[in-house]
């Protein structure tokens, strides 16, 4: 048995006709002629009816397609990811990532990368504003995938899990003693992400959602929230190594500090289903390595 023989009967019937299969396919349509024909000897029944405008499945064809096609599309995939896996890593890799996420964590990996595979070429492009999937042609777009949907063409991969707190001049609690839990908060003025509706705690006394109202800032970009925090205009929620540098120069102290916030969860988002090409798959890689040495980042499990 020539196992090509069955997949060229699966691809002529998953094509709808040996015209339409020989194109997609690029190879003749004599050779896919053939196949089907030398099968229905050797299996000693006829699985086509042709005619000059339409194919039609005999039964037998419609039970050895419905036994077939399953298991050899599967084998197919499978041979892409191995071709894949053998790749070099090479060519332009292109990146986009929300500002918070990207200024602190894409680029030592972009740079070892660059000095272990001299084929590569990496662009990394950090938005402020949510990015568009995929419009620029990215290999990977890195997204807040809670504020984010994905159309089901896009496989979402989560890389990490960033550590947030809420932080505020030390001036700006002095002002504000009473603040005890979240609740207390109300009295206070909050820097709000751009899509900030709600803050979710995890505390002592078990979970915790506090309303943001009418905060006297309202800014996506996570450098303009931390330097109206840094000019006590108000308490923002900023990931921990976003403002670890203000904080260890005393320009920020954390509020509320046992109390946790919901982490911010970043998934990598790739175009197609199961061909992951060797540059992006060494790029996630080498995040994960990352984020295994990181304390306040936790790596997908």
């Amino acid at each position: 048995m020539n196992w090509d023989d069955f997949d060229a009967f699966c691809q002529v019937v998953d094509h709808g006709g040996f015209t339409a299969a020989a194109r997609a396919l690029d190879r003749p349509k004599s050779s896919l002629s053939s196949s089907v024909a030398r099968l229905e000897v050797q299996l000693g029944t006829r699985l086509l009816e042709r005619t000059t405008r339409s194919l039609r499945l005999t039964d037998a064809g419609e039970s050895l397609y419905r036994d077939m096609s399953k298991p050899l599309a599967q084998l197919r995939e499978l041979a892409v990811d191995a071709v894949a896996k053998g790749a070099q890593v090479q060519g332009m890799l292109r990146v986009a990532a929300p500002y918070e996420f990207g200024a602190h964590h894409l680029a030592s990996v972009a740079c070892r990368l660059l000095a272990t595979h001299p084929q590569l070429k990496v662009q990394v492009d950090v938005e402020h504003a949510r990015v568009a999937l995929f419009e620029r042609h990215y290999d990977i777009v890195f997204s807040a995938i809670e504020h984010s949907f994905a159309p089901s063409t896009v496989v979402a991969k989560r890389v990490y899990s960033l550590e947030r707190g809420l932080f505020a001049a030390p001036e700006l609690v002095a002002r504000h003693p009473q603040l005890a839990g979240p609740e207390d908060l109300e009295g206070v003025p909050l820097l709000a992400g751009g899509e900030d509706t709600s803050w979710e705690f995890a505390g002592p006394h078990g979970a915790v959602n506090i309303e943001v109202r009418n905060p006297p800032l309202r800014s996506g970009n996570a450098e303009v929230r931390l330097q109206a925090a840094i000019a006590g205009l108000g308490v923002a929620r900023i990931t921990a190594t976003f403002c670890a540098t203000a904080l260890a120069q005393g320009r920020l102290v954390r509020v509320l500090p046992q109390w946790q916030c919901a982490p911010l969860r970043i998934y990598a988002l790739l175009p197609g289903r199961r061909l992951v090409p060797a540059k992006v798959r060494a790029f996630l890689d080498g995040l994960e390595e990352e984020a295994a040495q990181q304390g306040s980042v936790t790596a997908p499990p």
